[in-house]
């Protein structure tokens, strides 16, 4: 792969890191519960927002073995031990991903829809969100499993020679 190739994608991981971020501290201010609201209201009083902070370190975490990853790729040494546990590390944060999107979605069912409240954007968003993790953790394991064959194969190979 091309330098200047891999030097976008970083630069690509680095933009929807920083948009994340940015999302996750803009969006409790713009709440129509949150409009009159003191900033310490805003962010420790509300459990559910806690809970998604903690949830989004795993996509954070996530999103700097990609990083890493396309490092890897930058250096040609794909066929490595690094490459391997950089995507089984990105696996598991889709899963525990997949794992906090599944709570936040009992959530909703169980507390907000007996409040009365309206649940169907965040219950839609919530199950979109559980499909493109579930993608990437499956993508994330067959690369996985396929650059272990080569790794391994390569291993048996420099120790014929």
């Amino acid at each position: 792969m091309k330098r200047i190739s891999i030097i976008f994608l970083r630069v690509v991981v680095v933009l929807i890191g920083i948009g994340t971020l940015a999302f996750l501290l803009w969006e409790p201010h713009i709440e129509g519960r949150n409009i009159h609201a003191t900033f310490f209201d805003i962010y420790f009083k509300d459990p559910f927002l806690i809970y998604v902070y903690i949830a989004s370190a795993s996509f954070f975490v996530g999103l700097y073995q990609v990083f890493k990853l396309l490092g890897y790729i930058g250096q040609n040494s794909v066929f490595s031990q690094n490459t391997v546990r950089a995507l089984r590390t990105i696996k598991y944060c889709s899963i525990i991903l997949i794992i906090f999107i599944l709570g936040a979605e009992a959530y909703f069912f169980i507390v907000q829809s007996s409040k009365g409240e309206d649940i169907a954007g965040g219950v839609a968003i919530g199950f979109v969100m559980i499909f493109i993790s579930l993608i990437i953790a499956t993508a994330a394991t067959l690369f996985e499993k396929i650059l272990q064959n080569a790794v391994d194969m390569k291993s048996e190979n420099d120790l014929t020679i």
